[in-house]
């Protein structure tokens, strides 16, 4: 199955157009499925008492609110549309989330074909219900959650529409960049396992490892922020990855998906050829003669694997010797 790899550009384009361009031909070129932006009105998301969380102090300063730093960093519509057209001209899925109901609805008139449901907004009753009404697929990020919370929004997604067939669940760690520590990236099967959906994981720790060791226990979401240079100012920027590292986590992922293969365990194509190579067969560890009795004294289990099998060892010993064999000559009965 192939995973399907959502780079996360986020608000990483710093509030302009071209760069948010780039990101869409670098996430194309890393070999991504999806590059993911977001949408949202400030004014309808963040009150201007909202104090700025400690990584976006640590990355942004703290001269100014949550609210002035992101109001800088809204897409218009016109925005939107011009990166759906780029994203087609490079080959690639366009994604965004939706932090309110404005913006969703202007994501469904853009013909966006799947929701995409933030870690902040999973205990948003109102939005919760508003953006799943319509039944498209949802990908579900449960950051800062607990079973039961996100057993509530479960609840509530599929009562607005939205059946749990098409609903992804993202293991997440709310925090930038995650601690190892703190991944936990069992929890993604414990979730697998509750709500009897396909799993997968938002990324935020540093590298690329971690993404890849969700993929070969089972996800089938990877969701990872990537940027254009970690220098650049912004929040989210110093825990992203640049292009050549989203590029390097693409490869990997898709080698992954190639080695879990399908579980069958049988010889591969590939090393038929060294079975005979490899294995040994029954050869005479010293001159036989015509008639002796083959024992653990005048037989070794040697390479090559073209004669008979040490597996027949039992059955060989105590039968005579049909000829003489000098020494390593393979045994024949």
């Amino acid at each position: 199955m192939k995973t399907l790899i959502i780079a996360e550009a986020g608000v990483n384009h710093n509030g302009s157009l071209e760069m948010a361009r780039q990101l869409v031909a670098s996430a194309a070129a890393a070999g991504a499925d999806v590059v993911k932006f977001q949408s949202f009105v400030t004014s309808k998301i963040i009150s201007r008492e909202a104090p700025k969380a400690e990584y976006q102090k640590g990355t942004t300063g703290d001269d100014e609110s949550q609210y002035e730093m992101v109001r800088k960093l809204e897409l218009s519509r016109s925005d939107h549309e011009a990166l759906i057209e780029e994203c087609q001209r490079h080959g690639i899925g366009f994604l965004s989330t939706a932090f309110d109901t404005d913006s969703f609805d202007m994501l469904v008139e853009l013909g966006i074909d799947q929701v995409k449901i933030p870690s902040g907004e999973l205990t948003n009753l109102p939005l919760l219900r508003y953006v799943t009404r319509l039944g498209k697929p949802v990908i579900l990020s449960t950051g800062m959650a607990g079973l039961g919370e996100i057993e509530a929004a479960m609840e509530i997604i599929e009562r607005a529409g939205t059946p749990r067939s098409r609903i992804v669940i993202l293991h997440c760690t709310t925090e930038y960049p995650t601690p190892m520590q703190d991944v936990n990236l069992r929890a993604m099967l414990s979730l697998k396992h509750a709500f009897g959906v396909d799993v997968g994981y938002s990324d935020h720790t540093p590298g690329i490892e971690v993404s890849i060791a969700a993929v070969a226990l089972g996800a089938t979401v990877i969701e990872k922020h990537f940027t254009l240079d970690r220098s650049l100012p912004g929040p989210d920027h110093q825990a992203s990855l640049e292009p050549h590292e989203l590029k390097a986590m693409v490869d990997a992922i898709r080698n992954i998906e190639r080695a879990l293969g399908d579980g069958i365990k049988r010889p591969s194509p590939s090393e038929q050829k060294n079975k005979p190579i490899a294995r040994k067969s029954l050869v005479a560890s010293r001159f036989i003669q015509a008639g002796e009795l083959f024992s653990a004294d005048n037989l070794a289990t040697k390479r090559p694997g073209t004669g008979i099998s040490p597996m027949r060892w039992d059955e060989i010993i105590g039968r005579p010797a049909s000829r003489n064999f000098a020494a390593d000559e393979l045994i024949d009965i």
